[in-house]
């Protein structure tokens, strides 16, 4: 399943460098994750980083955005085809 950052974001800036897979971007008032992009860091780490280093534990797992750790890993792998 993708994460999702809540209204509880500060705009600290320490997790969208940390995103392996660009899935955090600055929406309009707080940053924001493609659901498209974010695999919870699968292939690429065992933890999801932007979690990881948010100082405020505002990124949780996004229940509109449902996925199993084989899927995650099937995102992981298009979207390393596609570099």
């Amino acid at each position: 399943m993708a994460l999702i950052i809540t209204d509880e974001c500060i705009n600290c800036d320490v997790c969208e460098p940390e995103c392996p897979n660009d899935a955090i971007f600055q929406g309009d008032t707080i940053y924001e994750i493609d659901p498209n992009k974010c695999t919870e860091c699968v292939g690429h780490y065992d933890t999801p980083q932007c979690v990881e280093v948010c100082p405020v534990d505002c990124i949780p797992k996004d229940d509109a955005h449902v996925e199993s750790p084989a899927q995650l890993q099937a995102k992981y792998d298009r979207l390393m085809a596609a570099k």
